[in-house]
């Protein structure tokens, strides 16, 4: 795999850091992080900010390349995350983009593009634990319609959504995978209730989410009816192969703080704390490397990202629960307040070998599709 840029991605490059050096100073202060209507406007005028200039195209009618650019030098440069819209831009959108039809391309792409509307996720299920496919959120056909009961859970962002990217189970008889259909779902529909769930953070990003025969266009189905399982497997290689590209950029910027840090504070002294911090520095030199040949491949393979993403999401899940661990050894007493971003971070941190797939799946998926082992019986 070439894992180099051309001169045409350089140039890219370029002109993305000039206009981020012009736009960013600009923008008005962050709002409070528990002020989810504040975050959806200030997320969304960003969106519409890099739509204007050009740059919004990058999350799916640009190479995956040019992408991986995009996410390193916007979050080198502090700009704002995708934030509230994080499911639209890098699961549903792309999604859509690879397996909707023209009419759904048309529909749904700009408005995700210039931050019109939010997508959220409702993929897990109170009963389904890390077994996705063990979804039990009926959809029944009734003419034009799937009516659909049932709940979902950890659902992000639901309740400043347009939209939910939902997974249901159209056929109760066929096996698990292949009863399973992708739809999505206006959020103004009657029958949706959405109850916020209080993170151990204290933020309520996530939502149960409840269905009480809910009717959705069947023109909103995604790929075929009982074939979502398979649209699934590509919205999934999206979520573990190049959605936590900006955050690995990020955790680079906070290793490196962190040493300046237990210089500073005399941590430093301590030999095995910096031999840890020298491991994950390497840790994440070679979590790099790997996101740049996950998309090296999905330049080769027509823009999705393969299997390689599921070795990525593995080792970075464990690998960010270490760096905020160090943090915690670097700060002392003061990795107790919670008004610092490192403690924050540490406690998000936990969520992250259980978000977009557990370990375990992972572990599977690189056990049975790489390493061709056979499957659990």
């Amino acid at each position: 795999m070439d894992l180099t840029y051309t001169e045409e991605e350089e140039a890219f490059r370029a002109r993305l850091r000039d206009w981020l050096t012009a736009a960013l100073p600009g923008l008005p202060p962050r709002p409070s992080p528990q002020d989810w209507p504040g975050r959806r406007a200030y997320d969304t005028a960003w969106q519409r900010a890099l739509f204007e200039a050009g740059y919004a195209d990058v999350h799916w009618d640009a190479s995956p390349t040019r992408r991986l650019i995009f996410l390193e030098e916007t979050e080198k440069a502090g700009a704002p995350y995708v934030g509230a819209n994080f499911v639209g831009l890098l699961h549903a959108g792309p999604t859509v983009a690879a397996e909707g039809t023209t009419e759904q391309r048309a529909r749904w792409l700009t408005p995700i593009l210039r931050g019109d509307e939010i997508w959220c996720q409702g993929f897990s299920e109170p009963g389904a634990g890390s077994d996705l496919a063990s979804l039990r959120t009926r959809a029944v056909r009734d003419g034009d319609s799937y009516v659909v009961t049932g709940s979902k859970i950890w659902t992000s962002h639901a309740e400043v959504a347009d939209w939910c990217e939902l997974l249901v189970r159209t056929d109760p008889e066929a096996p698990k995978h292949r009863g399973i259909t992708w739809l999505a779902m206006p959020m103004d529909a009657p029958g949706i209730t959405v109850r916020p769930l209080r993170t151990l953070a204290g933020s309520t990003e996530f939502a149960e989410v409840f269905l009480d025969e809910v009717r959705v266009p069947a023109a909103n189905r995604v790929g075929e009816e009982n074939d979502g399982w398979r649209v699934t497997m590509v919205t999934l290689s999206f979520e573990r192969g190049t959605a936590f590209v900006g955050e690995v950029v990020a955790c680079r910027r906070t290793l490196a703080e962190l040493a300046r840090t237990a210089r500073k504070n005399g941590r430093w002294d301590d030999a095995v704390l910096r031999r840890r911090l020298g491991r994950l520095h390497a840790e994440f030199t070679a979590l790099w490397r790997l996101t740049q040949w996950n998309v090296s491949e999905a330049e080769a393979t027509g823009g999705v990202p393969g299997t390689g993403g599921s070795v990525f999401k593995l080792r970075y899940s464990h690998a960010r629960q270490e760096l905020y661990d160090t943090a915690a050894e670097v700060l002392g007493p003061d990795a107790l307040d919670l008004s610092r971003e490192w403690t924050l971070d540490r406690l998000s941190s936990l969520s992250y070998t259980i978000a977009a797939g557990t370990s375990q799946i992972q572990r599977n998926i690189v056990a049975e599709r790489i390493l061709g082992l056979p499957k659990e019986r």
